[in-house]
């Protein structure tokens, strides 16, 4: 497989920022750049018994071969992370990391539905 191209890179961004930008509001994009974007909650909330201004939902930043996608609810809630696709589960390098190189249709589509669950699951634990 070649190495992804700043062209496709480029293109997987703007596909993930579009998934991601109609959700604010009502999270709120606190980095808005051209390689780099971060959506969070403003709610105050408990965590672990840690309490928190915000909470960060989701970001994703261009690397030099791929584009990170990092979807905090895979993280903090592990029957998300058990529903993930196996195809997308490929493309997870770490806990709530994937590594995106082509804006294949289906990964968007399931990168798009995953990122709803945990939408929805943010707002069942009232973080939004």
């Amino acid at each position: 497989m070649l190495p992804a191209t700043q062209v496709q890179l480029a293109t997987v961004f703007q596909h993930l920022k579009s998934i991601l930008s109609k959700y604010s509001p009502p999270l709120e994009a606190r980095t808005d750049l051209p390689s780099r974007y971060e959506l969070y909650s403003n709610r105050e909330v408990t965590v672990a018994g840690r309490k928190r201004k915000d909470m960060y939902f989701a970001g994703i930043i261009v690397q030099r071969g791929y584009v990170g996608f990092y979807l905090m609810p895979i993280y903090s809630h592990s029957e998300l992370k058990a529903k993930v696709p196996e195809r997308l589960r490929k493309l997870l390098k770490g806990k709530s990391c994937f590594h995106i190189s082509e804006a294949d249709p289906s990964v968007m589509r399931q990168v798009a539905t995953l990122t709803k669950k945990g939408f929805e699951l943010y707002q069942n634990f009232g973080w939004i």
